[in-house]
């Protein structure tokens, strides 16, 4: 794919092309790639550079005007700022988004699931729940889109065990409240400790029909004189060079907080903007509402890692890695009323790590330059460890070698390759074991994306973000943590240690925070009354104009939504080809 930047090209250059995609994170690439060689001739719009920048990303701020509370900003400081380079709280106070080539892929874990069926079913205790797709409409397309993510089978229930032919440890809950989930690694081809980086994989494919161009902000949609169908786009690089993009056909790929946001803000036909006459874009937001329940000692914790801990499975001539949870059953939803949830195990690093010591050292970020040096120090066993760890991942192996030792690892010791894997190489003092939960969200009308006063610095308004959180989702983070200790209790296990909001049942300091799982506010329905845009992700009367990604979800489930997000992308590569 060719990558150009558009402050290369002559003021006042028009581009021309079949189609354009706006976004080259996971699921604008996914679509370019799926398109290579079509004979369509493909516009990839990418805001940012092929590496992050300050000044880029301060073009994802937003105005945020809902949740979470005092205690849940103090978590999503240290939760996400760990993760991200150039992100503030400030600046997002709600959202985990990156300016660059490969998106949200710039910083992801990789974590990948599919929706359960019951995700997609009209539930009377989830308000405007139901997908007008049926499971088995997205399952070829999810199969698809797991192998461009580099992943394995797409199993996630106990069939797992079955798949590896070996039985689930012991001692097993029972089975009318919780059971087994599995996420897996999207891990990258180039670098097997490394998850997948759309950014730095997918453009080297060769397409001589797609080019990409870089520093290209879209700030206007057109359509024609009566609003019913798309005909360009205004762009403009960060110093404000303006120039227009004609093409047949537009998807949106911008993600859950741009897409509605470029949609109300192209109002020169229509003023409430494009596809927005019946006032449904940016409505029935949804994020993954998470928070710790609970912790285990360091003892406690290691049994419990043994029972909840990563599996090995050889795919497609490739080493996969599946961490086990547990989720929900349908059962339970039904008969509590509850909300699909999951909860995964997080090992608790100490205050005094050697390796988060040596990271403040080398990136000017400690505070205490002398304590942090003494820390690091203090362990250099862990620290020559990771210096080991480091050279087995480095180009000094060939990459075979390298692909082989870590598929081995796999194989052999699957806890041990996920700690690299998620650690980068890196060894960590560990004191103890969390239990934290992650719960679906109903798709509200009124929580909701609009336009703020505010606007950036090429003069578009600020995304003003109301995340509403509501007792529905709260109850079921509660009900999760009571049934996880009662079940526990019943085969044995230890329990954890609450957290205080949890004891005290005390919601308004519960530090619950959005997981960057942005979805819904451009939502898929059968009518425009209900949704945005139609089965085939174009917008509801507007030709010529389709969105892609989380936001068209009409519900959120509680998986990470990247791996559903390229089914339905592949699902759409497929429609614009047969046009």
């Amino acid at each position: 794919m060719q990558i150009d930047k558009l402050e290369d090209f002559s003021p006042g250059h028009e581009f021309f092309c079949d189609l354009v995609i706006v976004g080259a994170g996971p699921v604008g690439l996914t679509i370019a790639s799926e398109l290579a060689g079509s004979g369509l001739n493909v516009l990839v719009l990418e805001s940012g550079l092929t590496e992050e920048t300050e000044v880029h990303n301060r073009l994802l701020d937003v105005e945020s005007v809902g949740a979470p509370n005092p205690a849940g900003q103090l978590k999503r400081r240290t939760f996400h700022g760990e993760a991200m380079k150039y992100w503030s709280a400030e600046g997002q106070g709600y959202g985990l988004r990156c300016r660059a080539l490969g998106g949200s892929t710039v910083a992801w874990a990789g974590k990948s699931a599919t929706f359960d069926d019951i995700d997609f079913e009209r539930r009377t205790w989830v308000e405007n729940s139901g997908w007008p797709l049926k499971p088995a409409d997205l399952t070829p397309f999810l199969d698809r889109a797991a192998k461009l993510l580099n992943l394995g089978p797409n199993v996630y229930d106990d069939g797992l065990f079955k798949l590896l032919r070996v039985r689930p440890p012991e001692p097993e809950l029972r089975d009318t409240v919780f059971r087994s989930f599995f996420w897996q690694f999207a891990r990258s081809r180039s670098n097997p400790i490394d998850v997948m980086r759309f950014g730095s994989e997918i453009p080297d494919q060769r397409a001589d029909n797609v080019k990409i161009l870089l520093n290209a902000t879209v700030t206007h949609i057109h359509t024609t004189s009566d609003g019913s169908r798309f005909t360009g786009l205004e762009v403009s690089t960060l110093a404000g060079q303006r120039f227009e993009v004609k093409a047949r056909r537009c998807v949106l790929a911008a993600g859950a907080i741009d897409n509605p946001r470029l949609l109300l803000a192209s109002r020169r036909v229509r003023p409430k903007g494009v596809g927005n006459d019946l006032d449904v874009v940016g409505r029935f937001l949804m994020d993954h509402p998470s928070a710790r329940l609970g912790v285990f000692s360091k003892e406690d914790g290691e049994q419990i890692a043994r029972l909840f801990g990563f599996y090995g499975v050889r795919a497609h001539g490739r080493s996969h890695m599946y961490a086990r949870g547990l989720s929900l059953t349908d059962g339970f939803q039904r008969e509590a009323k509850l909300l699909n949830a999951a909860v995964y195990f997080l090992e608790l690093r100490a205050p005094d790590d050697p390796w988060d010591a040596l990271k403040r050292l080398l990136t000017g970020q400690s505070a205490r330059p002398l304590s942090d040096l003494g820390v690091a120090l203090k362990s250099p066993a862990l620290l020559i460890k990771g210096l080991g760890l480091k050279f087995v991942s480095s180009e000094r192996l060939p990459r075979r070698l390298r692909e082989l030792v870590i598929g081995l690892v796999i194989q052999i010791a699957p806890d041990l390759a996920v700690h690299e894997f998620q650690d980068r190489g890196l060894p960590h003092k560990i004191v103890g074991l969390a239990v934290d939960a992650i719960s679906e969200q109903p798709p509200r009308r009124e929580s909701r994306i609009t336009l703020s006063d505010r606007v950036d610095a090429l003069g578009v308004p600020l995304a003003r973000v109301d995340w509403r959180l509501e007792n529905q989702e709260l109850e079921t983070l509660f009900r999760v943590a009571s049934a996880l200790r009662t079940e526990f209790a019943a085969v044995g296990l230890p329990l954890p240690q609450l957290e205080p909001w949890l004891e005290q049942h005390d919601t308004a300091s519960a530090p619950i925070i959005d997981m960057g799982h942005t979805s819904g506010s451009t939502r898929m329905s059968q009518s425009p009354e209900s949704g945005v845009v139609d089965m085939d992700c174009k917008v509801h009367g507007v030709d010529g104009l389709y969105i892609a990604g989380s936001s068209v979800f009409p519900t959120s489930g509680h998986a990470n939504s990247t791996l559903m997000a390229l089914g339905l992308t592949v699902r759409l590569a497929d429609h614009l080809k047969n046009l």
